[in-house]
């Protein structure tokens, strides 16, 4: 029996991809397609935003032509695949000629014409799958965003919107986009918003976007209470439209796989999350100013929440916060959260430097992730007997945004309007501790 291997991402299948698997089954008797892996893509800088691994296996299999499928996860798979499986024929498509002549020492490459005409990349341009982003905000998240969106397919900024002409009009001569001051003819031009604004400012921008039936993608703090969280996610369902808070942490895949393997028991129970995080702030600035909200909480809070709501969940007993302030704005705080089997704490500062890491203790073990933890890129798995200690490593790309950038593309093109790496109740959920702790809700201060 004569075994052929294939690969490829196969995002939006089409009619050359059917001809190229049709092609290498014809030159043996059994073919194995290998369908690259959504972290594999990522690895390489290729961020699709239509079809995960699981719809693309699905696709591939529906054709008909695979006999069995694997999941391609890492540079160098390919040998180990042919081996492993002892395949006679590695087939490719011809755009690929002369690329993998270093199989040839394994099993025989066939390079195979492809189907002119017609490529995923001439799908993506010709459907509605670019979408024009409008920054509103010019301030240093802002300026991290616009290259993050230039790895991300179907992301295009176009426009940045800040009252402050001179600053509106610096940010789109860096980034080669257009400046506005004002709302109406900023949102004409777009078909999503990225809101970067101060914080008080989130809820009025988010809800005059929606009502101008605009997508938004709005940063940490989402909003500073419970019932403005809880409007607005309304509102977007009422207008079947994405809204979706940029905590960049929970979209980032090392977090994402922290958190799959802790719910899937590797420590066992999880009875502690301490999460700190603290960054040293001189004034004036922004975060040192209670007018505008500033502060180690609203700053700082929203990842270190999202870390214990996501392993803990929604059902806690009691929050108490003890607190140092200066001036108005509290410059370190502590704060626990209470469940009916575990318990939890965060660690803020802005004017107090903390260790920045993240501890989850399980009753088997502990997840140890070393700061900074919310840019994670390696963690740990640690038990009692050391020598069945496991070490994670991951790519950390760029800033970090273009994971959060492309599942709120991801959602909009597939129609999805929740997310279970960040799902609308824990944003709530986080805005709501937020507002206990502003309104002085079991805050002792030091």
């Amino acid at each position: 029996m004569t075994k052929v291997i294939t690969y490829g991402t196969y995002d939006l299948l089409h009619q050359g991809h059917i001809n190229l698997l049709r092609r290498a089954k014809e030159l043996g008797d059994y073919l194995i397609v290998g369908v690259t892996s959504d972290s594999f893509d990522r690895g390489r800088g290729k961020l699709n935003v239509r079809n995960n691994v699981l719809e693309r296996v699905e696709a591939v299999k529906a054709t008909g032509y695979a006999d069995e499928v694997i999941i391609e996860d890492y540079l160098g798979q390919k040998i180990d695949d042919i081996q492993k499986y002892d395949v006679d024929i590695f087939a490719i498509g011809s755009d690929w000629e002369g690329k993998f002549d270093y199989l040839n020492e394994y099993c025989k490459v066939v390079y195979l014409p492809r189907t002119e005409g017609i490529s995923s990349t001439m799908l993506r341009e010709e459907s509605q799958d670019t979408y024009r982003i409008g920054v509103i905000g010019s301030g240093r998240i802002a300026n991290r965003f616009v290259p993050e969106t230039k790895v991300v397919n179907g992301a295009e900024v176009v426009a940045v919107l800040n009252p402050n002409q001179a600053e509106a009009e610096s940010f789109a001569k860096t980034h080669r986009i257009e400046a506005y001051t004002g709302f109406d003819s900023f949102i004409e031009k777009i078909d999503a918003v990225y809101i970067a604004s101060p914080h008080l400012s989130h809820y009025d921008y988010i809800n005059r976007s929606l009502l101008a039936r605009k997508h938004v993608l709005c940063e940490i703090p989402f909003t500073l209470n419970k019932e403005e969280a809880l409007e607005l996610y309304r509102l977007a369902e009422e207008k079947n439209l994405v809204l979706m808070e940029a905590s960049k942490t929970a979209f980032c895949p090392a977090f994402g796989h922290i958190v799959t393997l802790i719910k899937s028991g590797i420590i066992g129970d999880v009875v502690d999350v301490k999460a700190s995080l603290s960054k040293m702030v001189e004034p004036p600035t922004r975060e040192l100013d209670a007018t505008q909200a500033g502060g180690a909480m609203t700053e700082h809070a929203p990842l270190t929440l999202m870390a214990i709501i996501k392993l803990l969940g929604l059902d806690w007993k009691d929050i108490n916060f003890h607190t140092k302030k200066e001036n108005g704005v509290d410059i370190y705080t502590k704060g626990v959260i209470n469940y009916p089997h575990a318990t939890s704490s965060f660690t803020l500062g802005i004017g107090v430097k903390t260790e920045g890491n993240l501890v989850v203790s399980g009753t088997k073990g502990y997840v140890y992730v070393p700061a900074p933890w919310w840019l994670t890129s390696y963690f740990e798995v640690r038990y009692e007997d050391q020598t069945k200690n496991k070490k994670y490593f991951y790519s950390y790309d760029g800033e970090g945004l273009r994971y959060e950038i492309q599942e709120f593309l991801s959602m909009i093109v597939n129609n999805r309007r929740s997310c279970y790496k960040l799902r609308r109740r824990e944003s709530v959920a986080i805005a709501e501790i937020i507002e206990k702790y502003r309104n002085g809700e079991n805050v002792t201060e030091i």
